[in-house]
């Protein structure tokens, strides 16, 4: 791991130029970096050092580290996935409620931790396009792997705030009014990004780690957002480059998806981008209860979820944890807590395999493929032990299909990345599920509400319905 060597001076260096306060996205001072960005992309190494740089703040940002603040936390809770063990923490409560107020600090930290690896991104871009001292094959390379994480983190906050500020520069006469974009051009514009990343990005990993992304993973997004947008032959399309590349296979024992570099991940985050002394996960901490000391557990496994999976189903063997001091359920695909051994036995998984067999499932499914669509839902549930649709129920029809799919979206994705909440606003399911569990669940509740501070902070931006 080349991340684990980076000079501290260069972090700094880049951290410097590329960052800015996780508290602050509209209203940004004038920034005074133009020095500083000569001298980060005179040459390869230090170019390098800076995308790096990016990969190691998503370790540390909020909304994409697997802790308390992250989407896979908080969405998970508004997924009715996970809950919380006691009622003392009210901001996290208020997720799981359905109630987020527009002053809750966690969902200030997803908005504004988003648009600081946004702007990074940016800084990135306009840093390259200027040097004229980069090998071109690197800088390509550099262009697709910024213009990808863009393009990431703006699909969580379109699929999570509906309309959103576009921020495409480092402009702060621009960015500290903007306001919100149409949901319909964000899209647009993630998939521009995309397409572009795809086009720059090698087939293969930089580092031969899978912690930066390839061309392959800009397909693997791809698919995701066109099956968001129901657009289901682009979902197919891309989600079959990814299934059919020689890269990429579903290991036959599932204690092995989680594990760093695994044969199913298309893109995962590092633990060395905390820049500490342990070499755990951010998940794996959070979610394992730990035998002893379960008192210090904040989270379980809704009680009704593993209710889901049938007994010899591998994923509830595997994937699914007890414990006996709280009587609760919970997320184990990560199997360590703590540790500060290396090397890194596990990364944070972001995007994998299974997800694209679940895409392309759903989308021949509802092109009329149906036998197609059955073919890639039995590859997800044959290696969960269960048996196959083809050889015990040929003839379901669409939409007995589509149901079926849903719930291995729902039994293979748990606990990763808010999956089963944005699925259930995608589908138009959310009210018809939470409202017989929750008599003040409103419609408008889908979204999350922008950000009192940044509301203060910028006049333009409106606030979604029902706040």
């Amino acid at each position: 791991m080349t991340l684990h060597n980076l000079k501290p001076t260069i972090y700094i260096l880049v951290i410097s130029c590329l960052c800015f306060s996780c508290e602050d996205f509209v209203e940004v001072d004038a920034p005074n970096n133009k020095i500083v960005r000569e001298v980060v992309f005179q040459n390869d190494a230090t170019a390098q050092s800076a995308m790096k740089g990016i990969y190691n703040q998503l370790f540390q940002s909020a909304f994409s580290n697997g802790q308390r603040n992250s989407v896979t936390v908080l969405s998970g809770l508004s997924g009715g996935i996970v809950k919380n063990i006691y009622d003392s923490n009210i901001e996290r409560l208020q997720f799981e409620q359905h109630d987020i107020q527009p002053d809750n600090s966690g969902n200030l930290n997803i908005w504004s931790s988003a648009y600081n690896i946004i702007y990074m991104s940016n800084s990135l871009l306009e840093g390259l396009e200027s040097s004229n001292e980069l090998t071109p094959e690197l800088k390509t390379q550099l262009q697709g792997e910024a213009y990808f994480i863009r393009a990431f983190c703006y699909f969580y906050l379109a699929n999570l705030y509906s309309d959103v500020p576009l921020v495409l520069s480092t402009d702060y006469n621009q960015n500290q009014l903007a306001t919100r974009t149409p949901i319909g051009a964000v899209y647009q514009q993630i998939i521009e990004d995309l397409i572009l990343a795809e086009e720059q990005l090698s087939a293969d990993y930089p580092d031969s780690d899978r912690t930066r992304v390839n061309s392959f993973t800009a397909s693997a997004l791809l698919a995701r957002v066109f099956l968001f947008i129901e657009d289901w032959e682009n979902a197919a399309l891309y989600s079959g480059k990814v299934i059919q590349s020689s890269l990429y296979h579903l290991p036959e024992d599932l204690n092995e998806v989680f594990l760093a570099n695994s044969q199913e991940a298309i893109w995962q985050i590092s633990p060395i981008g905390g820049g500490g002394f342990t070499s755990h996960t951010n998940e794996g901490n959070m979610f394992i209860i730990d035998p002893v000391f379960s008192f210090l557990a904040g989270l379980e496994l809704a009680p009704s979820f593993p209710e889901l999976f049938d007994e010899v189903d591998k994923r509830y063997i595997n994937w699914i944890g007890y414990n006996d001091n709280l009587d609760a359920f919970y997320a184990y695909k990560y199997k360590i807590r703590n540790s500060t051994e290396f090397p890194i036995e596990e990364y944070s998984m972001v995007m994998r395999l299974a997800e694209q067999y679940l895409i392309r499932s759903e989308a021949q499914a509802q092109l009329g493929n149906l036998s197609e669509a059955i073919t890639d839902l039995d590859r997800i549930r044959t290696r969960a032990g269960l048996s196959p649709l083809a050889q015990n129920n040929p003839n379901l029809n669409q939409e007995g299909i589509l149901n079926h799919i849903y719930l291995e979206r729902q039994r293979e994705l748990f606990t990763e990345w808010g999956h089963r909440w944005l699925d259930l606003k995608r589908t138009n399911k959310a009210t018809e599920y939470f409202s017989s569990q929750n008599p003040f669940w409103e419609t408008t509740d889908i979204w999350y509400p922008i950000p009192s501070e940044e509301r203060m902070r910028n006049p333009n931006l409106s606030q979604n319905e029902g706040y």
